[in-house]
């Protein structure tokens, strides 16, 4: 397995921990009658931490398809190399530290390790054309 599938796979089990954890919130939040009802009202919004947590999940679910298509033309295309390696271990990493990052409202740093992921990202797009 090559280290970008490797940290794809990864990745992916990231979005599947972000997803469990803000479910597990929600239904705390809300009660089991609204997780497992239809949910046709508007829920009220979550707060603090909890929220915090819900929209680090919508970041990454819109940096995510990024990251994925960028995996997936490097592999398709056969131009794996260092740059592309270094750029999965880039996103993935600032992916994680970016979660306490939001959770306890660190400013500024929160940001630029988005950033960095986004970085990351750029890295194995240009892999392609070396």
């Amino acid at each position: 397995m090559t280290s970008e599938t490797f940290v794809l796979t990864l990745a992916t089990l990231l979005g599947f921990g972000h997803l469990f954890c803000v479910s597990v919130i929600q239904t705390a939040a809300h009660g089991s009658e609204w997780n497992t009802g239809p949910r046709d009202q508007e829920t009220p919004p979550l707060k603090g931490k909890p929220a915090r947590l819900q929209r680090a999940f919508e970041n990454f679910k819109e940096t995510f398809p990024f990251f994925a298509a960028a995996v997936f033309l490097v592999i398709t295309t056969n131009k794996m190399g260092t740059f592309s390696q270094a750029g999965v271990y880039i996103y993935f990493i600032a992916r994680i530290v970016y979660i306490p990052l939001y959770l306890f409202a660190v400013r500024g740093i929160r940001s630029l390790c988005w950033l960095v992921s986004v970085m990351g990202i750029f890295l194995i797009l240009a892999q392609i054309f070396i």
